[in-house]
Order: structure tokens, then sequence, then C-alpha cells
């Protein structure tokens, strides 16, 4: 008797902390996201093809909105599949949601967009920058010392929201444009209960419909010297207008930076976290 199967496409939110991976697509020989979300469904499921994710976040990012999808052999519920799936799974991967979706979904190709968070601890004051960093928020984000100047950074930060050729902040894949979209630039203050008083957390969140390879970290990385007043916002303009990516600043370290949230058309109902 033929063995009969009930494959259904599924499309899930995922959460990670990526500190022990070597960025999202499969390796041969190193752990990845990828790779370790097939190992955990092939431990109870039979599936076809490949898990599918929505971005190929890097070694060491982390993200609380990562969208994948996968075709799997499943005649339960989907929380059953989800409840199934986190058991397999290592600490640090989690899965938040599950939803059918119609054949046509690509995690990657239905987004409309996507947005990234950078995250930095600093101190308040500069008589206080000699205290060490807390090692309680060490994995997820980068800790400066000195002070930096918000309102200066979100001033830079505007001259980058538009349609522009961002060939300055980053490379594409081969035979991509460089012109970007980019809806949201911005930097805010968050409490952390972790933090000292003397301590807060500097949020950076990007919004765009896609983004060039390292561009967040670079991006990241050029407005922290306007922060730190070794460059003025306006010249963030003239780094974006050179073309020319020896003007902008190296990249930020991976590891405060989170794919945060990937919006699709309503008609797939994917869950987003808001």
């Amino acid at each position: 008797m033929d063995e009969q199967h009930n494959y259904r496409y599924v499309a899930a939110l995922v959460t990670y902390d990526g500190t022990d991976f070597f960025g999202f697509q499969y390796q041969s020989d190193h752990q990845s996201i990828q790779g370790s979300l097939e190992i955990a469904l092939s431990k109870f499921c039979k599936y076809t093809g490949r898990v599918v994710g929505s971005g190929r976040t890097d070694t060491g990012v982390h993200a609380r909105g990562q969208v994948i999808a996968v075709k799997v052999d499943w005649k339960h519920d989907l929380l059953a599949l989800q409840r199934a799936w986190n058991v397999h799974l290592p600490s640090s991967i989690a899965i938040q949601s599950i939803t059918e979706v119609a054949s046509e979904f690509h995690p990657r190709f239905s987004a409309l967009s996507r947005t990234y968070c950078y995250y930095v601890t600093n101190h308040l004051v500069a008589e206080l920058s000699t205290i060490r960093r807390s090692p309680l928020t060490d994995r997820t984000s980068l800790f400066i010392a000195s002070p930096l100047d918000i309102e200066a950074m979100n001033e830079a930060g505007r001259h980058l929201i538009g349609i522009y050729d961002f060939a300055a902040f980053g490379q594409p894949t081969q035979g991509e444009s460089t012109i970007r979209e980019l809806t949201e630039v911005s930097w805010r203050m968050e409490d952390c209960a972790m933090l000292a008083t003397t301590q807060r957390f500097l949020v950076f969140t990007v919004t765009g419909s896609s983004f060039l390879r390292h561009m967040v970290r670079n991006l990241v990385g050029t407005l922290l010297l306007v922060g730190s007043h070794k460059i003025e916002p306006v010249q963030v303009k003239e780094i974006l207008e050179s073309k020319r990516r020896e003007n902008c600043a190296p990249p930020v370290p991976p590891h405060g930076l989170v794919l945060e949230k990937v919006t699709y058309p309503a008609e797939y109902g994917i869950r987003t976290f808001a």
C-alpha cells in the first residue's frame, strides 16, 4: 500500500540568538540557523526542499522576526507542529508561530519591507566613561563608553530616507543594482532593567524594501561618527552622494544587529512582531 502524504506549505516566524551560529545560510562545516532548523525538523517530520528564509543574516547577527517557509508532511494542527519543532531546536532558536500559506509565497521575494535594529549600550555622562560595559548585554549590543549625540545622529539619518544609490554603504549581490529605498532611519533611547542607571540603550532602526550586503552595519558605523562629533550630519549626505565605499565608516560588529520584522501583503496572513 502506498504511503499517504499530507504535504502543506507553511511559513514560520523565528527568533534566534545568532552568537554561536555562522549566519543563517546552511554550511556543511559550520553550525547555521538554516541547518539547525532542518536538522530539528527532520527528527519528527518529513519535508521537501530547503527551509527558505526572508534574509541571510550574517555570522553573529540575531533575529526577532525572521520568516521562513518549507513544505512539510504534517496532518496535525499547526500548533502541534510548532511545539514539536521547538522541542528539537537548540535553546537559542525558537519558532514563534506557524501559518499555512499559498504556494506562490516566498519569504524573500514576497516581502514588502524589512526592519533591522542595532543596539548600543552607552554612558550618559563622560565622567563615568571608565565604568566597564555590562556583561548582561555584551552578546546583543555594542558598548560605547563616550556619550553620543542622538539629535545629531537623527539629523544625519534624515539624509538617508528616500530612494538613493547606496553604493557607498554596501555591496550588492552580483548583477544587482545598488539603488535602495529607506522609509525609516532613526535613533531612540530605550530603558533596560539590566543596565545601571548611568547607562542607556540606544536603538537604531532602519526600514527598507531590501538592503545591500553589510549596508546596515556600515550605516550605523557612519552615524556613530556623527554621534561622536567626528563628522557633521551633512557629511553623511556627502558620503551617500559620493557612491564610494572608502568614504564610509567601517562596519560595526555584528552582535548588536537584529532582524526585527519582515512585512508581507495582508493576504498571506504572516504574523510579525509589532
